[in-house]
């Protein structure tokens, strides 16, 4: 479903800021695959998200998904074959417009638009069935402003749209992690139910090094722009943090306190 081949990427070249964020990046993933990434500071979890989004270009290399080359496909067209959710809550979704005005946005991403802007009834069953999949009594509230919603709700309405249409490849940066732990442990169910209902091909971003091991089929850990570690089955069901955080100091040098403490 998605192949990156030697991807590379520097910000500001030439002058004192240089950061080498990408340095030869190869990922596959195959359809239905559900990929954990982990890593420090800097170490390139964002960014290579960033460039398969296409929100910056990439320096060198190529993007395949789902056989389509999208390595220099503007971003605007690449919204209709991903589905994505922020760490903020307040990134997916728009404050000032109704729950049901929201989820006709994502619903009709990559449709044609006409001039007609009112919401038929038939998608008004659809969001209301959808709304009450989450639990939250959302079903009951669509003409309510997203704004009024509290930062796990609208985390969880986020995830939805991001799924309405089955993208081909859903991408998840640190979506729990600004959240309190019980929202973030709801959300992060919402997720897996999510994904094995609809067997997304999924990219998950994570600090945490449990959800890490126990959400998804495959682990990558990423060091200084590359993917230092790669494991998948039951050898990844069998990990535990202390073998993470060891191999992790192994590829670092034992140099990142800080990251190790926040990865722990």
């Amino acid at each position: 479903m998605l192949k990156v081949t030697g991807v590379y990427k520097t910000f500001n070249p030439g002058t004192i800021n240089e950061k080498k964020a990408l340095n030869g990046v190869d990922l596959s993933l195959a359809p239905g695959d559900f990929v954990t990434v982990i890593g420090g500071n800097g170490a390139g979890k964002s960014t290579i998200m960033n460039m398969i989004a296409g929100v910056y270009p990439i320096d060198e290399g190529q993007i395949i998904l789902d056989g389509q080359d999208i390595s220099r496909l503007p971003e605007y067209k690449r919204a209709k074959l991903l589905g994505r959710v922020f760490q903020d809550p307040m990134m997916g979704t728009a404050a000032g417009m109704e729950i049901q005005e929201n989820m006709a946005l994502a619903y009709r991403r990559g449709k044609p638009r006409g001039l007609s802007w009112g919401i038929t009834k038939a998608e008004k069953k659809l969001f209301r069935e959808a709304l009450r999949t989450l639990d939250l009594g959302l079903e009951d509230r669509m003409t309510s402003k997203v704004g009024l919603l509290s930062g796990g709700q609208r985390q969880a309405l986020t995830l939805l749209m991001a799924t309405l249409q089955r993208p081909q490849l859903l991408l998840l940066d640190e979506h729990t992690a600004a959240l309190d732990p019980k929202t973030a442990k709801k959300v992060l169910d919402l997720t897996e139910e999510l994904v094995s209902r609809d067997n997304l091909t999924t990219l998950m971003v994570t600090h945490n090094m449990k959800d890490a091991i126990h959400v998804g089929n495959r682990l990558i850990m990423m060091h200084e722009g590359r993917i230092i570690y790669d494991v998948s089955g039951e050898e990844k069901k069998n990990l535990q943090v202390k073998d993470l955080l060891a191999k992790f100091e192994q590829v670092s040098g034992g140099e990142f306190a800080n990251d190790r403490m926040l990865l722990a």
